[in-house]
C-alpha cells in the first residue's frame, strides 16, 4: 500500500524539460527546416518571373544542377575559396603569435588589457562600414595614392580596386583586420586553460620555448582550432556584405571577385527561385563536406600510428579482452 501511494504521488521531472525546450523546436523548424526543404524542393523546379509573368513551377529534375557546374558555379567556388584563403592564413597565423605573447607570464607585457581591446574592436565595426571605409581609402583619389604620391613613392595613381589582385587583397585585408581580434581572444582563452605545470615541467627539462608551443600548446588548444577553423571556412563561403559593396555589386574586374553568395544574391534579385534553391543546396554540401574533412584530419590521433596500425592494435585489444 505504502509504495503504490509513493508511485502515485511521485513527480515525473521529463516532460517539463520537455515543455522548456519546446519552443526553440518549433522555432527552428519553422524558420529553419521547412525553409531548408522548401528550397531544395525547389531546387528540382524551373521557376522564375519574367517581368509580370511567373514561369512554372516545373519539374526539371537536376537540369538546375547541370547547368550550374557547366556554367559559372566552379569559377565563384574558386574564388571564394581563394578569398578565404587570402584573409584566414594570416588571420590564424598573427592570432596564434599574439595569443602565445599576450599568456607568456615571463615577457610581462604592459597594457595587455589596452591591447586585447584595440585588436577587438574591427569586430565591433559593420563589414558594410568598413568596406565603404576601405572603398573610400583605396580609391584612385583617395588618401592612399595621395600619400604614396606625395612620397614620391609612385608617380601615378595606383587603381586598387581595377586590378584583380588589388581588389583580392583588399577583401582579404578587411576580413583580416574584421576577424583576427576575435580569434585572438577565442586562443588566448584555449591557452589560458592549459595546465601551466606542464610547461613547468618541460622547462626543467630543457625545452625551449618553441617546442613547448609546438608540442605542448598547439595539441592542447586543438579543439579550439578545430572551432576556429570551421567558423572561419563557413563565415569565408558566405561571404558576401565586403566583396558585394568593394566592388559595387560586379565581383570586378571580370568577375574575379564574385563569390557564391553573391551569385545566389543575383539569381534571388531576378527572381529565379529554381537556380537560387540549386546553388543555395550546392553551397550547403560544400560546407558540410569541407567542414566534416577539416573536423576528422584536425581531431585525429597523434599516436603516431597509421590507420592500419590503429586497427590491428585495436583488434589485438579486443582479443586480448575476450581471451581474459
Amino acid at each position: 500500500m505504502g509504495e503504490k501511494t509513493k508511485k502515485k504521488g511521485s513527480i515525473s521531472y521529463a516532460k517539463w524539460g520537455y515543455i522548456f525546450i519546446a519552443p526553440f523546436f518549433i522555432i527552428f523548424a519553422v524558420f529553419q527546416l521547412i525553409p531548408l526543404g522548401s528550397t531544395i524542393y525547389y531546387s528540382f523546379f524551373e521557376y522564375y518571373r519574367s517581368g509580370l509573368k511567373i514561369i512554372g513551377p516545373s519539374f526539371v529534375g537536376l537540369k538546375n544542377y547541370i547547368t550550374l557546374f557547366t556554367t559559372d558555379l566552379p569559377k565563384y567556388f574558386g574564388n571564394t575559396i581563394l578569398l578565404w584563403i587570402i584573409g584566414f592564413i594570416p588571420q590564424i597565423a598573427v592570432s596564434l603569435l599574439l595569443a602565445a605573447w599576450f599568456t607568456d607570464l615571463r615577457l610581462k607585457l604592459k597594457g595587455q588589457t589596452f591591447f586585447k581591446t584595440v585588436i577587438y574592436m574591427p569586430n565591433l565595426i559593420m563589414a558594410s562600414a568598413f568596406a565603404m571605409l576601405f572603398f573610400a581609402l583605396f580609391s584612385d583619389n583617395g588618401p592612399v595614392n595621395a600619400v604614396l604620391m606625395s612620397m614620391g613613392t609612385i608617380s601615378e595613381p595606383i587603381s586598387f580596386l581595377n586590378t584583380v589582385w588589388g581588389n583580392r587583397a583588399l577583401i582579404g585585408l578587411m576580413n583580416f583586420l574584421m576577424w583576427f581580434g576575435n580569434t585572438t581572444i577565442m586562443l588566448m582563452a584555449a591557452i589560458m586553460g592549459v595546465d601551466p605545470t606542464l610547461y613547468e615541467a618541460a622547462e626543467l627539462d630543457g625545452c625551449t620555448p618553441n617546442q613547448m608551443f609546438w608540442k605542448i600548446t598547439i595539441p592542447l588548444i586543438r579543439p579550439i582550432l578545430v572551432y576556429v577553423m570551421i567558423t572561419s571556412m563557413i563565415g569565408g563561403l558566405q561571404m558576401f556584405d565586403v566583396p558585394q559593396i568593394l566592388t559595387n555589386g560586379k565581383g570586378g574586374p571580370d568577375r574575379t571577385s564574385t563569390t557564391m553568395i553573391m551569385y545566389l544574391n543575383n539569381h534571388l534579385f531576378s527572381k529565379n527561385y529554381g537556380m537560387a534553391g540549386a546553388v543555395s543546396v550546392v553551397l550547403f554540401l560544400v560546407c558540410a563536406v569541407l567542414c566534416v574533412v577539416v573536423y576528422f584530419s584536425l581531431t585525429k590521433e597523434d599516436d603516431g600510428l597509421t590507420k592500419a596500425q590503429r586497427k590491428q592494435l585495436k583488434q589485438a585489444q579486443k582479443a586480448a579482452k575476450g581471451g581474459k
